[in-house]
């Protein structure tokens, strides 16, 4: 098993600079990433260095399953965010590169891709998610699993390269839906409960069956390739004890980052060319 030492050393640095929105005083040319995830819409600037300079993100429901379902809401998002960075370290962000989850079509990879130029960047690059998150982990053996909103990721890395990916429904909005039918509540009002803090060991025991189910898929679809841990990304892993039940369910070691939700829009911008401001 890889160390993660690194990795959450780089993860705690961005989540800081996001909370404050205080920018290091002095930074080299910038790298820029734009992750549209199901949830979640993140921008992430680092410098030359791969130092995170600053972050900013908003919770969307744009994009579902690796597709845009809101192109115009979307770019509104983008373009905000883009704004509010450049406002911060008072400099224009010029290029940036995105990701695309496992499996996702051809044309849809393009939709992707438009949303960030038509924000006001000039593409760079469509990276997949499992690489950008193995970079920022610095994972080279074992399965990068993105635990999203609406599907759960399966990219399996040998010797640093992925030879093996696959992508099911189960994801976050699962999880939500889940809570909404026990306790009886909106669907807003179960993403609430799932996401606080106060209520996380009861929201752990009530999810159970649906970590198992993801634990079910993650076991499906690497149980003849030889891998020994399960990385976890992604906004459900974020969800306290997940680790603790896949572990369980596919018999492989399982560990998450400090901050599983940070870790792909942080290796999107690492892979980004420089120049973006």
């Amino acid at each position: 098993m890889e160390d993660l030492t690194r990795g959450n050393e780089l993860i705690r640095d961005f989540e800081d600079i996001i909370k404050t929105q205080r920018p290091p005083d002095e930074f080299k040319s910038l790298k820029i990433g734009v992750d549209l995830g199901t949830a979640n819409v993140v921008v992430s600037v680092l410098d030359s260095d791969n130092k995170p300079v600053m972050g900013a993100i908003q919770p969307a429901q744009v994009v579902r399953d690796g597709l845009v379902v809101d192109y115009v809401g979307a770019i509104r998002i983008v373009k905000r965010l883009k704004a509010r960075i450049e406002e911060v370290i008072s400099l224009p962000l010029k290029k940036a590169a995105t990701a695309i989850p496992p499996g996702v079509n051809p044309g849809d990879v393009k939709a992707i891709g438009n949303v960030v130029e038509a924000a006001g960047f000039e593409l760079t690059g469509i990276v997949d998610e499992p690489t950008a998150a193995a970079k920022v982990l610095g994972i080279k053996n074992g399965a990068v699993v993105d635990v999203g909103g609406g599907t759960t990721g399966i990219s399996v890395l040998k010797n640093g390269e992925v030879v093996y990916v696959a992508d099911e429904p189960t994801g976050g909005t699962h999880f939500t839906l889940v809570l909404a039918g026990n306790y009886r509540v909106s669907f807003e009002e179960a993403e609430r409960i799932k996401l606080s803090k106060e209520r996380s060991k009861e929201v752990f025991q009530v999810l159970i069956p649906v970590m198992e189910k993801v634990g079910s898929i993650i076991r499906n679809h690497i149980q003849d390739k030889e891998v020994d841990t399960i990385y976890l990304v992604g906004g459900t892993s974020c969800i306290n004890g997940i680790e603790r039940v896949i572990e369980t369910h596919t018999g492989i070691k399982a560990v998450k980052p400090v901050n599983p939700l940070l870790v792909t829009p942080l290796g999107i911008a690492m892979l980004s060319e420089e120049g973006g401001g």
